[in-house]
């Protein structure tokens, strides 16, 4: 007896028909039912095998491959470097700070670079950012002081700043706006888990002494080496459709229309530095942890997001960024607030653990926001004009309040970090990105409506047509027959 099964690959289009020939005995019998259950089974565990069907498909398997290689390039650099530093290279205190002034730098200037570079294709453009960041890893383990390592700080630093862009303006264009915070909130928890299996691997290494910094160092270039031999394949793509010739990016863009957007991005900046600043130092200064209960905290922290990404970017497509991001900023002056008035140490790590929970929500929230209203063209480098706003907060307000510092407690910093969240507060209530498109949005979306309305006429015409071909062909048979 012959019998076939069916089976379709999850996640793909692909149809997969498998045939067997069997006796007629276990046609009908248990063992020929077990055999159809087996055959099947295969068939589904091959189907995640199979490459995607879709443009947009490929497009994610991609961007989500250099994702996961950035986000262990970068955590494994940032585990080591600080030690890096100060047992290699014998840096001091004074020297750590011109360093960070040093790496911020990149990011404020990043609209300058985008602008300078806007012929290039957005993935183009990301494969080689991703090489300097390559590049800049690989050479910190080549460096014996403080001038011989700042070049390779500034050249990791630009490709860090721009992926930093690029990455957000790339997700957006797999899918449809109404999918933006669901595809951003996937690319963020793959970047979580690359993230915590490189900080596995980095206590691996160092425990047992199995690779060096300057190793170490190499790794982290060949994993962004390998993110960059991964996107520069992306297909050019809107709304998760293939175009013919890449969207042309406009150079220079700030504009009325995007004054939420700025907003949001200076106001997040200012917060934001002040608690990467000065928030695990509170933990070790004012609390007494060491590196064991801080590593601990930090992996509880990436697991968490790893695992809540996905669900927090279903959470913006679903009830929409004013909601959303409102809600997080009160969030945010809960976790603030608390971390400066708290005495007890378990307090303050929840706290940390909160505000570094929904510390991704901002970013997803003001990207899905500016890609309702902006055109495509404009979508890039008006993200890169927001790294720079923030970035301008960047330099400011941790010197600022590191000054206070020298005056007041650690406190008011970061009651001053929450009075940047509830002037964001304000800000996302303004928001109403369908009432806010802008004119070239507008008019991007009313050329779309009219290409598929002239689309819809002419197959109605030429459905017209054959109807008319086929009426007029059946009285000429009736009337041959009558004659």
């Amino acid at each position: 007896a012959h019998g076939s099964t069916s089976w379709e690959g999850r996640g793909t289009a692909h149809r997969c028909r498998v045939q067997y020939t069997c006796g007629a005995a276990w046609g009908h019998g248990g063992l020929g039912r077990r055999m159809e259950r087996a055959v099947a089974t295969t068939g589904r565990a091959w189907g995640w095998l199979r490459p995607p069907a879709t443009a947009a498909g490929r497009g994610f398997v991609l961007i989500a491959t250099a994702t996961v290689a950035t986000g262990a390039a970068m955590a494994a650099q940032q585990n080591i470097v600080a030690n890096y530093f100060e047992r290699e290279l014998g840096l001091g205190g004074p020297q750590f700070g011109y360093i960070t002034a040093i790496r911020e730098i990149p990011g404020f200037l990043l609209i300058g670079l985008t602008a300078l570079f806007y012929r290039l294709s957005l993935p183009r453009l990301t494969a080689g950012a991703l090489l300097l960041l390559a590049a800049g890893y690989g050479g910190f383990g080549l460096s014996d002081s403080f001038w011989t390592v700042a070049p390779w700080v500034i050249l990791s630093s630009i490709g860090y700043h721009t992926w930093l862009q690029t990455q957000y303006a790339l997700g957006l264009t797999l899918t449809t706006e109404q999918q933006s915070g669901s595809v951003l909130g996937r690319l963020a928890a793959y970047n979580n888990g690359g993230a915590l299996a490189a900080m596995f691997a980095v206590f691996l290494i160092f425990r047992f002494d199995l690779l060096s910094y300057r190793q170490t160092f190499a790794l982290c270039g060949a994993l962004a080496f390998i993110a960059a031999a991964a996107i520069v394949r992306f297909p050019n793509l809107h709304d998760g459709e293939v175009r013919a010739d890449p969207t042309l990016r406009q150079p220079l863009v700030f504009r009325r229309e995007y004054r939420y957007y700025y907003l949001l991005s200076l106001l997040d900046g200012g917060r934001q530095q002040i608690f990467f600043s000065f928030g695990l130092w509170v933990l070790v200064h004012r609390f007494g942890l060491g590196v064991p209960t801080i590593s601990v905290v930090l992996l509880a922290v990436t697991a968490l997001a790893m695992g809540a990404s996905p669900w927090i970017g279903r959470m913006i497509d679903r009830h929409g960024e004013r909601r959303v991001l409102a809600a997080v900023n009160v969030g945010y002056v809960a976790a603030l607030a608390g971390y400066a008035l708290a005495n007890n140490v378990a307090v303050a790590i929840i706290c940390y653990v909160i505000y570094s929970f929904i510390f991704p929500l901002s970013a997803m929230g003001a990207a899905t926001y500016l890609r309702k209203i902006a055109p495509d063209a404009e979508v890039a480098p008006s993200l890169a004009m927001g790294v720079t706003m923030q970035h301008a907060a960047a330099i400011v307000v941790p010197i600022a309040t590191g000054i206070v510092l020298n005056y007041v407690g650690y406190q008011v910093p970061f009651l001053i970090a929450a009075g940047f969240a509830s002037l964001t507060f304000l800000v996302t209530r303004r928001l109403a990105p369908e009432e806010q498109r802008s004119p070239r949005r507008l008019a991007e979306d009313d050329g779309g409506r009219r290409a598929e309305g002239g689309e819809r006429d002419e197959d109605a015409r030429r459905e017209k047509a054959r109807t008319s071909v086929g009426a007029g062909a059946e009285p000429g048979r009736s009337t041959a027959g009558r004659g």
